[in-house]
C-alpha cells in the first residue's frame, strides 16, 4: 500500500494591473481551486497597491492559502501555466502584468535554486504581500526570517488600500 502524500500549507500571492484585473484575479482563484491534489483554504481581501520599482497602473493584490500535496516545483509549474493562460508576458523585470502568481511560502521549506526561492525572496519587503498574508495568518513565522508582524511594521509607508472581498467586485 502506498503511503499517503503529506500535504503542505502554501501561500500564493496574486497580482494584476493590466486589463480587467478583478476578473483576472477571480479567474485565477477559480483555476487554483481546480489544481489537482490541492484545496483552497482561504483568500484574503483584495488590496490596491502602487507598483514597486516599476511604472504602470496600480495593482490589485491578494493572497490565497492552499493545502496541497503537489511538490513546490509542481505547484510553481501550475502557477506559471495559469499565468500564461491569462496572457502573462515577461518583457522585462517588474513589467506591468495581466497576472502574477508568486509562490510565497511552502510549509516551512527554505529553498534556493535557479527556478525557485522559498520563502519568496522579497515578500518581507512588500506591503501588498504582508497585509493580505496577515489577514490569513497573523501569527505566521516566515522561515528563516521570523515573525510576519516584525516586517509588516517596516512597510507601513508603502501605499496600500484594502478594497474588500474579491466576490464584491464586478
Amino acid at each position: 500500500m502506498a503511503s499517503p502524500v503529506e500535504t503542505q500549507q502554501a501561500f500564493i500571492g496574486l497580482g494584476a494591473n493590466l486589463g480587467d484585473a478583478s476578473a483576472t484575479l477571480k479567474a485565477a482563484v477559480a483555476a487554483l481551486r481546480e489544481l489537482p491534489k490541492t484545496r483552497c483554504v482561504a483568500m484574503s481581501s483584495v488590496f490596491q497597491s502602487a507598483p514597486v520599482e516599476a511604472d504602470g497602473p496600480d495593482f490589485l493584490n491578494a493572497v490565497v492559502e492552499l493545502s496541497t500535496s503537489l511538490t513546490p516545483q509542481e505547484l510553481l509549474a501550475a502557477l506559471q501555466t495559469i499565468e500564461l493562460s491569462h496572457g502573462r508576458q515577461r518583457p522585462f523585470r517588474h513589467a506591468p502584468r495581466t497576472l502574477d502568481l508568486d509562490l510565497l511560502m511552502y510549509g516551512s521549506l527554505q529553498l534556493n535554486t535557479a527556478e525557485l526561492q522559498l520563502p519568496h525572496p522579497r515578500m518581507h519587503q512588500r506591503a501588498f504581500v504582508l497585509a493580505p498574508l496577515a489577514e490569513l495568518a497573523p501569527d505566521l513565522q516566515i522561515p528563516g526570517l521570523g515573525s510576519l508582524g516584525t516586517y509588516l511594521s517596516k512597510v507601513s509607508c508603502q501605499r496600500l488600500a484594502r478594497l474588500g472581498p474579491l466576490e464584491e467586485f464586478h
